[in-house]
């Protein structure tokens, strides 16, 4: 058995617990408070003075299969042949080695969703992964997690070059809902066939995917910056009845009530970019807190490589300064994040029976002076400072 005694225990969901130690046995957390009995045999680890806190989650990332200090050969985010590919699957080109999964966990981040990018309709099938383990299998807490797919410019941009639809905001549309359409149909037809193997249609892995969709069994996790994009795609889920969550959302202050009516959850970010295309013109470091005010779930992304995984709670620091809640700044990197990945019964707090992942730190994380210390995963230290 491990223990972490003496720390400022930030739960997330069950409060702050003061001089608080958590006991952690065969990698599960076994308890959380402030007056535990420590068995005699237990190691102890002395987190006096310090913040204990549940390992941080970026919802929305591309860590080890857009792989740092490399070119081509280690970008494998977009398959750009087709604007719907929704059998791919992002685990197929996580790559364990990735320098960026070593700088995640220099900073407390111990699990990421990972996922295609946004240069097709729909782009494949997210993968939620732990940042420490030696192989993929390791790694993988849930899979799939969720169908990407994208709106805007990216889409408009990659297929007009190849003079293919689409290549309008029209065409976007277009080809998702003919792509929805038709896995309504080999829905149908499975529905029709039941248990009869001579009846089922022949296999068609992208329809598979989008019969999940359709069944609400994973969310179709959309890319859209612009607010017109955003209620485009939200048109669409409507209209078929299934789950969607927006991601990056950097016009969603212009439509927060909306978003809140609707209950979407958002994924907001990279926030601290330049206004690299014409979508991000109006970005703004405010958009966190207008969501989180009007009553949105907000989760918080750092889309590395765009930005670097390692300043997600820089990220969560900055959106606190304008003028998002420090609670509600830390369950967007947590609980939230968690919850829209669709593990938030294993992660993103820290609460018995939970998985231990976990970090320690000298100072308030979202202080720029505050340092991880120590970072576990499943109860085992994969990361400790040592003054380098």
């Amino acid at each position: 058995m491990l223990a972490i005694r003496g720390g400022k225990v930030l739960t997330v969901t069950q409060g702050t617990v003061d001089e608080g130690t958590v006991l952690i046995e065969d990698g599960k957390i076994k308890a959380v408070g402030r007056d535990l009995e420590v068995p005699a045999d237990a190691e102890v680890i002395d987190a006096g003075g310090k913040y204990v806190l549940p390992g941080f989650i970026d919802a929305h990332a591309h860590v080890a299969i857009w792989e740092e200090g490399h070119g081509w050969e280690g970008n494998d985010v977009n398959e750009l042949t087709d604007p719907v590919t929704p059998h791919l699957r992002a685990v197929d080109a996580i790559n364990p080695a990735d320098e960026g999964l070593r700088d995640a966990l220099s900073a407390g981040v111990t699990a990421i969703w990972s996922a295609p990018g946004s240069g097709n309709v729909i782009g494949g099938q997210g993968v939620v992964v732990r940042t420490a383990g030696r192989t993929v299998e390791e790694m993988v807490v849930k899979e799939p997690a969720g169908v990407k797919a994208a709106f805007g410019e990216n889409p408009k941009r990659v297929y007009t070059e190849r003079k293919k639809m689409p290549t309008t905001r029209m065409g976007i549309a277009a080809v998702m809902r003919t792509a929805l359409v038709k896995a309504q149909n080999y829905m149908a037809k499975l529905e029709r066939a039941g248990d009869d193997p001579e009846k089922r249609p022949e296999r068609d892995l992208a329809m598979e995917a989008l019969v999940k969709v359709l069944r609400r069994e994973m969310p179709l996790r959309t890319h859209a910056h612009r607010a017109d994009d955003i209620l485009t795609a939200l048109r669409i889920a409507d209209e078929f009845g299934i789950d969607m969550t927006i991601e990056h959302c950097t016009e969603g202050h212009k439509i927060a009530d909306i978003l809140a009516e609707k209950g979407v959850k958002v994924v907001v970010g990279p926030t601290i970019t330049a206004r690299v295309k014409v979508e991000l013109k109006d970005r703004t470091l405010k958009t966190p807190a207008v969501l989180a005010r009007a009553g949105v779930q907000v989760s918080l992304m750092t889309d590395h490589p765009v930005i670097p995984i390692q300043y997600l709670p820089l990220i969560a620091g900055l959106a606190v300064r304008e003028g998002m809640p420090e609670e509600e700044a830390l369950r967007a990197i947590t609980i939230n994040a968690a919850d829209i990945c669709g593990v938030a019964d294993r992660l993103g707090s820290l609460e018995a029976g939970k998985d231990a992942d976990l970090v320690i730190y000298d100072g308030h994380p979202f202080e720029t002076r505050s340092r991880a210390l120590m970072t576990f995963v499943r109860g085992r230290l994969v990361y400790e400072y040592r003054g380098e």
